[in-house]
């Protein structure tokens, strides 16, 4: 393995998950030259379900739904019951868990003294109000991003925190959930690209994904709800929380704030009120950050989005193409490391998941390793104020 030695060459195995007979593929067979490594990550240890819950769905406006279900249920949980109130979502959850209880209201689930959690992915503007009368309810919740939409919900989020001791957790499911993003997330841990100076967020989306998966977010037609900033948050508040939470995740910021942010709405004119691009500048105590955001990805991807992160060290630096390898490979979990020694390229599809068990071991035991509480809010409370300061960008024909 050019520029390492074989001392040097175990320790970055461990590191990065492989063993000594890891799967570290042959550089000429990619006629790849000296300093240049291709890597399959192997299948790492699966964080065991060592707990379990009974969890309910309250609302599922949002495809993400199914997603934020898969993780719990892979962490031990037992969806016990859900409540909807769109028909056509009601008929597709219904038709993916057929012998899950319907409820009749929301109430039905609040009161229901075994439900430990509860999951929602009802409108953005809803999920805060839903979430703290939960949370009075003596129940922990986990929201889809945006989990959060003004400064008067979060403020009134804390304070129902700070009054009942429950959990608020928000789907970052970006960095949670993409096993790219884990697996940078223990790089940067190890030390691999030394203190990081800075993240840059790529977040391409599309609105109509013609996806083969009827579960997937975006496969049906849009709601009305989506047009709309009041009810969806905004595209910095909405799709940018994804990237905020990665920004003081991967920094380390414990502070920081929007330097600035804009808005614009390029090219849906019959929809006035909807926000297209966005992009926002963030200075945190620990490192800093740039985010674009906008839903203009063309249906040549084959994909719905082309999200990428990058990672700047003070020693090396991180890439994850997270969704696809353009022109390359339809494959995601692409990861690419630079460092004093070498290029490296590593595919992360074998690495595991484990936001889902902590998760469920966390409102078990009461504690938060899947998810720190008060960077998920502060993560809220930037996108917010990115939102509320964006100046709003016009183009002339």
């Amino acid at each position: 393995m050019s520029g390492l030695d074989g001392v040097n060459r175990r320790a970055f195995l461990k590191t990065v998950g492989l063993g000594a007979s890891g799967a570290m593929l042959p550089e000429m067979a990619f006629g790849a030259g000296p300093g240049i490594v291709h890597e399959v990550v192997e299948a790492g240890q699966e964080v065991a379900a060592k707990d379990t819950i009974k969890f309910a769905v309250c609302g599922m406006s949002h495809d993400h739904i199914y997603g934020m279900v898969g993780a719990i249920q892979r962490g031990g949980g037992v969806l016990v019951a859900w409540y909807g109130e769109e028909a056509d979502k009601i008929a597709l959850f219904k038709g993916r868990f057929p012998d899950v209880k319907m409820a009749r209201s929301e109430a039905e689930i609040l009161d229901d003294p075994s439900i430990q959690l509860v999951l929602s992915s009802t409108v953005a503007s809803r999920r805060a109000p839903l979430g703290v009368r939960v949370m009075k309810r003596g129940k922990d919740f986990l929201s889809d991003k945006p989990g959060i939409t003004t400064l008067e919900q979060l403020a009134d989020v804390r304070k129902t925190i700070a009054e009942t001791g429950r959990i608020y957790g928000i789907m970052y499911s970006e960095r949670l959930e993409v096993k790219a993003a884990v697996k940078a997330g223990e790089l940067v841990q190890a030390g691999a690209i030394g203190r990081v100076i800075q993240t840059i967020n790529i977040a391409p989306h599309q609105i109509e994904q013609h996806a083969a998966d009827k579960y997937a977010g975006g496969a049906s037609s849009r709601p009305e709800w989506f047009w709309d900033p009041e009810l969806y948050g905004g595209i910095l508040c909405d799709i940018g929380s994804h990237q905020v939470d990665q920004f003081l995740f991967y920094t380390g910021s414990t502070e920081a704030e929007i330097v600035e942010s804009q808005i614009a709405n390029v090219n849906h004119p019959k929809r006035p009120k909807f926000q297209d691009f966005g992009d926002m500048v963030l200075r945190g105590n620990k490192g800093l950050g740039y985010v674009r955001l906008d839903w203009f990805t063309p249906d040549g991807l084959g994909t719905w989005g082309d999200g990428r992160l990058f990672i700047l060290g003070t020693e090396g630096y991180i890439e994850c193409r997270k969704y696809t390898n353009v022109a390359v490979s339809k494959a995601g979990n692409n990861l690419f490391l630079v460092d004093r020694n070498n290029a490296r390229y590593m595919d992360c599809n074998n690495v595991p998941l484990p936001f889902g068990p902590q998760f469920v071991s966390d409102i078990v035991h009461r504690t938060h390793v899947a998810q720190d509480q008060t960077q998920c809010l502060l993560a809220a409370e930037l996108v917010i104020r990115a939102q509320m300061k964006a100046k709003r960008v016009t183009f002339t024909a």
